[in-house]
């Protein structure tokens, strides 16, 4: 989606503002011994609650209305029956759409007592968000984002995950630029155009490099086993850099 007009932009303003005000909520919600589904519901009911349809289960029919993925999980895992224990790593991704815009974010929480290694993790993970989301701006290559989170992580000692990559939103949950790399990437050629609206999300590890499936058709596990963190961001590339539409409260 390229943003064209202030109808638009305000439409996703405000899903943006729902997505990032359902996060922080289901962030200081995480209690131990709570389950992820319990978990979910709190994020479904301020969803449903503000107008807006979570959008995996709406585009893809996933069976949950976030995405809450626990230590060697590290994308897309399924709320359910899983209590949430001391020291645990968790990861929500909510997305959702209303009055056909969509806006998606994500952040990983660490439930204490964690190990300094973990906090210097998420701690770390926003940082190397933040890195990729200064890079972006109208005229500039969408090449740099990953530039620029690389040469982060390598100067840090972090791996990054290089089969989950950021990509564009707005009028569906993904579309065009698809594969936004959040590592060097080489081949990347595409410029960032006034108005564009896309994802900043990169996947920080201790360790591992790459995503694999699990026993169910949508968990996704890191290889090899490793803590991983991801925080995201959807936002417009302008010639002020970005506009960043999931900030809570905004």
């Amino acid at each position: 989606m390229t943003v064209s007009n202030d109808d638009e932009l305000a439409g996703l303003k405000q899903i943006g503002r729902i997505v990032a005000d359902t996060l922080e909520a289901m962030g200081k919600a995480i209690e131990p011994g709570m389950t992820t589904l319990e978990l979910d519901g709190i994020g479904r009911r301020i969803m449903e609650g503000a107008g807006a349809r979570p959008a995996p289960e709406l585009v893809y029919a996933f069976p949950g209305a976030t995405c809450i993925s626990v230590n060697e999980e590290i994308a897309h895992g399924i709320p359910g029956a899983r209590r949430i224990n001391p020291g645990d790593l968790v990861n929500i991704d909510v997305s959702a759409e209303k009055d056909g815009y969509f806006a998606d974010t994500g952040a990983s929480f660490a439930v204490p007592p964690v190990t300094r290694a973990v906090e210097r993790l998420c701690r770390d993970g926003r940082r190397a968000m933040w890195t990729g989301l200064r890079q972006v701006g109208t005229g500039k290559p969408l090449a740099e984002i990953g530039r620029a989170v690389g040469a982060f992580a390598r100067k840090n000692g972090y791996t990054l995950v290089r089969n989950l990559a950021s990509h564009g939103v707005g009028l569906s949950l993904h579309e065009e630029p698809t594969e936004i790399a959040t590592w060097p990437d080489a081949s990347e050629r595409r410029i960032m155009q006034e108005g564009l609206v896309f994802t900043v999300e990169p996947f920080l590890s201790l360790g591992a490099t790459f995503a694999e499936d699990g026993d169910d058709p949508w968990t996704l596990y890191s290889q090899p086993k490793a803590l991983t963190v991801q925080y995201e961001h959807t936002v417009i590339a302008s010639r002020n850099g970005p506009i960043i539409l999931t900030m809570p409260g905004q």
